[in-house]
């Protein structure tokens, strides 16, 4: 589960990004993020993955509470988060297996887990054949793929999704939701955060539209004259 309650954010410039927000999303839901550049979507995800604190309020993560986490629990609970980036951040120099890998290695996974494991997500995401390809031998959709199946790997109870579609064209960004929906109904909680309007419409998922940093809307449906209707 992930809660924020009375979530304040204001980098060192003075621009105050996220202004008293509150909501929950339980374990298990799929849920879209949207809303116009500068809302405060970027700086959601950010306080989510710990990569910047809160100036007040609290944030819940899968048991954890950012707010006043030691730094002995911060890689304990990004553990139970896969994050899916718009750029891919695949590592060039290593087969895709390798990939995978070194992020599994980097919580300490045994040898044995790692040859289970990597495998069954090759295939979850339909990349079985190119566990030894380098990122350079696939398509913008396989290495997408291949950044999804690095988000699963070490089986998150969460995944979040920055801008997954982004550089897709929309046949690539429909299977790729669809990929999304499936692990979804596996149990794990999906948060994509994304512009793409067509998408949003076509799944009827939960919406979340954050403007100016608050939350505007909070309803099952697609974007409707620019906002959100259920």
């Amino acid at each position: 589960m992930i809660r924020l309650k009375d979530v304040e954010m204001e980098y060192d410039n003075g621009t105050r990004a996220i202004r008293g927000i509150t909501l929950t999303i339980e374990d298990g839901e799929f849920v879209f993020l949207v809303g116009p550049s500068g809302s405060g979507k970027s700086t959601i995800i950010k306080l989510l993955t710990g990569e910047v604190e809160p100036c007040g309020g609290r944030i819940m993560i899968n048991g954890f509470s950012v707010s006043n986490i030691s730094g002995r629990q911060i890689p304990l609970m990004r553990r139970t988060l896969g994050v899916i980036f718009q750029d891919f951040r695949l590592i060039e120099k290593k087969t895709v297996y390798d990939n995978l890998a070194f992020v599994m290695r980097a919580v300490g996974a045994r040898p044995r887990e790692i040859q289970e494991r990597i495998p069954y997500v090759l295939k979850l995401v339909g990349l079985e054949d190119k566990a030894k390809s380098y990122p350079t031998e696939l398509s913008g959709g396989e290495q997408q793929r291949v950044a999804i199946a690095r988000a699963l790997v070490n089986n998150p109870n969460t995944i979040i999704a920055d801008e997954p579609t982004g550089n897709l064209d929309p046949e690539r960004s429909l299977e790729l939701m669809d990929l999304l929906v499936q692990i979804n109904a596996l149990g794990t909680t999906v948060v994509v955060v994304t512009h793409e309007k067509d998408l949003v419409d076509r799944f009827g998922k939960r919406v979340i539209t954050i403007d100016s940093g608050h939350v505007i809307n909070d309803s099952v449906g697609g974007y409707v004259g620019g906002h959100i209707h259920g």
